[in-house]
């Protein structure tokens, strides 16, 4: 997740680079909406990753997938950092989505399926809080790179995302497999092991029996109850009565209604914003986007005990309620700035920083980890790894 922040930050900083503008000729405003298409292609590329991680995340397992769509991302990634021409950005940027797409999709059912129930949300809350960590330090990064004349200001940020590429291909294939997954696969006492191992005690125990036998109970629920795409598609949700598409849309919705508050294009156009809006210098609005992800991460850490002090729904309706708020004040005080012959107009704006850093305030404490938790927790057992890619597709797509 800390990869998947990174990379997702990075490129907010890389597109303010005057180097990366003239070499992709992609600088001044008739080329604006060919800039927005580089940047956003990127989203496109992650929601048919996460499409194909339903089918390859069953096929492969969890981990496999996960060093597949690091490999994906690493191909992407050298394609970025080597572009001379918009093409090959364009093909870079869509193949890292997929590679991310596949990985965003399946580390939340992975690690769902490796905790107890009672840690489940804490661990969610605690991995998109490794998501803000990374988009933190490509502010950090870009920022730093500003000061450097050439190339390198923009390349070497995007290089630097193999530090964690590198960090994922030397632990996952230590990590311990999905027990469920090994389970559907006929591997019981390799996934006993496991279980066993995650609780430090022996294959014996009782708990660890009784667990596995919950879980066997899971999957052959699953072969019996689980419906197809096609199915879904067509309105059909089999025998068992569990109000399946109503819990699909729900799922979807909340990773939808993340997107749509705004927060992905606010985190690739800030810099952007603050330069063109609000009347900053550059390295000014780098500075600020980066002490703002600070914040935003600071911030973040009070969702861990809070997702189960305070319960999914009302995280949502807090943090929603907001980021409208913060929204609704920004879109004002940018109206006033604009306003010609206003006197007070860099007050407003100089205002308006305030906040962008409090949306992502909300933001970071109820709207980041709640609508990955969701999917997971509103499907049955049938349909949980349809609801969780179909979750994080719904996520990429409104992005």
């Amino acid at each position: 997740m800390t990869l998947f922040g990174y990379d997702q930050g990075v490129f907010g900083g890389v597109i303010v680079t005057q180097d990366f503008l003239d070499t992709l000729k992609l600088g001044g405003a008739q080329n604006t909406q060919l800039l927005g298409t580089v940047t956003a292609i990127y989203d496109v590329g992650c929601f048919f990753g996460a499409i194909a991680a339903f089918s390859l995340g069953e096929m492969l397992g969890r981990k496999k997938t996960v060093l597949l769509g690091t490999t994906i991302m690493s191909i992407g990634a050298i394609l970025q950092i080597t572009a001379y021409s918009t093409a090959q950005m364009i093909v870079g940027r869509i193949i890292a989505g997929i590679g991310n797409g596949l990985n965003t999709a399946t580390a939340p059912v992975w690690q769902a399926e490796t905790s107890q129930a009672h840690w489940r949300g804490k661990l969610v809350v605690i991995e998109l809080i490794l998501n803000i960590a990374g988009f933190s330090l490509s502010n950090w990064v870009t920022y730093g790179f500003s000061y450097v004349a050439g190339p390198v200001a923009w390349r070497l940020p995007l290089a630097f995302q193999f530090l964690f590429i590198f960090v994922l291909y030397a632990t996952v294939p230590w990590l311990p497999e999905s027990p469920r997954w090994l389970m559907a696969r006929g591997q019981v006492e390799e996934a006993e092991q496991i279980i066993a191992d995650l609780e430090n005690t022996a294959i014996d125990d009782p708990w660890v029996i009784t667990e596995s036998k919950e879980i066997q109970y899971a999957v052959e629920f699953e072969r019996e109850n689980g419906v197809s795409w096609w199915d879904l598609l067509r309105g059909r949700t089999g025998a068992a009565k569990t109000s399946t598409i109503r819990r699909l849309i729900l799922g979807a919705g909340t990773q939808s209604m993340q997107q749509l508050a705004g927060i992905n294009v606010t985190s690739y156009y800030l810099p952007t914003v603050l330069i063109q809006s609000v009347g900053l210098d550059e390295k000014l609005a780098r500075l600020l986007a980066a002490c703002n992800s600070v914040s935003y991460l600071a911030f973040s850490l009070i969702g861990i005990p809070n997702v189960e002090n305070w319960g999914r729904r009302k995280m949502l309706i807090f943090a929603s309620s907001g980021q409208c708020f913060c929204y609704l004040i920004i879109t004002i005080l940018l109206r006033y700035n604009e306003l010609p012959g206003y006197s007070a107009s860099k007050q407003v704006a100089s205002a308006s920083v305030a906040f962008f850093f409090l949306y992502y305030i909300f933001f970071g404490i109820g709207m980041q980890g709640v609508p990955w938790l969701y999917p997971t927790e509103i499907n049955s057992l049938s349909m949980r790894t349809k609801g969780a890619a179909l979750g994080t597709a719904s996520n990429w797509i409104f992005n």
